[in-house]
């Protein structure tokens, strides 16, 4: 008489995605996260695992996702850059850029992906602050749009140069300038956003993810 065994699911853990490292040297490393740090960029790529249902309120509505992260990074004193969904190796995941003012001066920029699933998800981020001599992106891009008529001034100070990127109206939070846009990440290669966001789109085009969450229920909301 044979006796017939259910195969058992491989086991999901923070090594069921893999990402790009750059060769950066590890710094923290548990269950629940990794982080690579380059010093010399002070910048840094992470992977998270989070073995709970996801806090996200959608995968389906661009507006919602946008107004809840608008929300919650503006009561914090910071603003987005981006917030889109994708899908990633068919899974609908979730892309976002936050500035982040520091304390004395410049800003922090971080960029995420979020990998959602029913009970689970992975989050993998990118960070990198300003340091030295902060400005120059934004002064030299400015005098563009000013030169052009784009930007003006007006009785409340720079007209036209601060926006949230889908919300105009929005006032709230440390708002997006115009040379945070993406186009200029070329010309200012070192600069933090321009780091964060080449790191992100590297980690897009060669994350990894392993065979084991075949068998996991993607977030539906």
């Amino acid at each position: 008489m044979f006796t017939f065994f259910k195969r058992k699911k491989p086991e999901v853990t923070i090594h069921s995605v893999s990402i790009p490292t750059f060769g950066w040297e590890i710094v923290d490393q548990n269950a629940e996260r990794i982080v690579w740090v380059n010093p010399e960029q002070s910048a840094l790529i992470s992977l998270y695992f989070f073995n709970i249902p996801p806090d996200l309120p959608t995968v389906k509505n661009t507006d919602e996702l946008r107004n809840f992260h608008r929300h919650s990074i503006s009561a914090s004193g910071g603003g987005i850059v981006e917030v889109s969904l994708f899908n990633l190796h068919n899974i609908p995941s979730v892309k976002t850029i936050f500035k982040i003012p520091q304390e004395e001066h410049g800003m922090t920029y971080l960029a995420s992906v979020t990998i959602p699933f029913e009970n689970c998800s992975f989050v993998i981020k990118a960070q990198a602050v300003e340091t030295g001599t902060i400005g120059i992106r934004d002064n030299l891009i400015l005098s563009r749009f000013l030169q052009n008529g784009e930007v003006t001034f007006d009785d409340n100070g720079l007209k036209n140069w601060f926006e949230d990127p889908y919300e105009p109206s929005f006032r709230s939070g440390t708002l997006m300038n115009k040379s945070e846009r993406e186009e200029y990440d070329s010309d200012f290669p070192d600069h933090p956003l321009s780091i964060v966001r080449s790191m992100m789109n590297k980690a897009i085009q060669e994350v990894v993810l392993k065979d084991e969450l075949k068998y996991l229920n993607i977030f539906n909301k």
